[in-house]
């Protein structure tokens, strides 16, 4: 009688979701947590047996009071992480607000101290770089109408 092999080790990837937003100057959506240093896109952590279109739509509502549709995907990132281990990260389209519900944003005060539009050009000097390149890509697969796949931020290959 032969040995039962050894289970293969697989990926178990945390995944989190986020989502841009837009305002009718085309600038992005970024908020500021309570909980770490620095700007982040709205969005977090899947819940267990939550997909993440459905969990990007529940960290939208919950940190800033918005119900907005969740677009397209526009990236998958496989994004491991020194400390954390491996990610998987979706970014969506979150669409345009209209500055006439710009009201509508009401960060928490409990995950979100603050919330702000800011220009593409601003990206790389408010974001750390990996997330930097992850909203780069992501602003020129929604302008190409396409979805992108990165590995670290990048496109796989480059």
């Amino acid at each position: 009688m032969s040995e039962p092999q050894a289970q293969e080790e697989v990926a178990q990837p945390r995944t989190a979701a986020g989502v841009l937003i837009f305002d009718e100057a085309g600038r992005v959506l970024l908020v500021n947590p309570t909980y770490k240093h620095g700007w982040e896109i709205p969005g977090g952590y899947l819940h267990p047996g939550e997909t993440p279109s459905e969990g990007a739509a529940r960290e939208l509502k919950e940190e800033l009071g918005l119900t907005t549709p969740i677009g397209r995907l526009l990236v998958a990132d496989w994004a491991p992480h020194p400390s954390e281990g491996d990610k998987l990260l979706f970014v969506f389209d979150g669409g345009l607000i209209t500055d006439a519900d710009r009201d509508q944003i009401t960060a928490d005060g409990v995950e979100i101290g603050e919330h702000a539009f800011h220009d593409e050009d601003q990206i790389d000097t408010i974001l750390i770089p990996r997330l930097a390149r992850r909203v780069h890509a992501a602003f020129a697969a929604k302008a190409d109408g396409k979805t992108v796949y990165l590995e670290h931020g990048s496109i796989s290959g480059s």
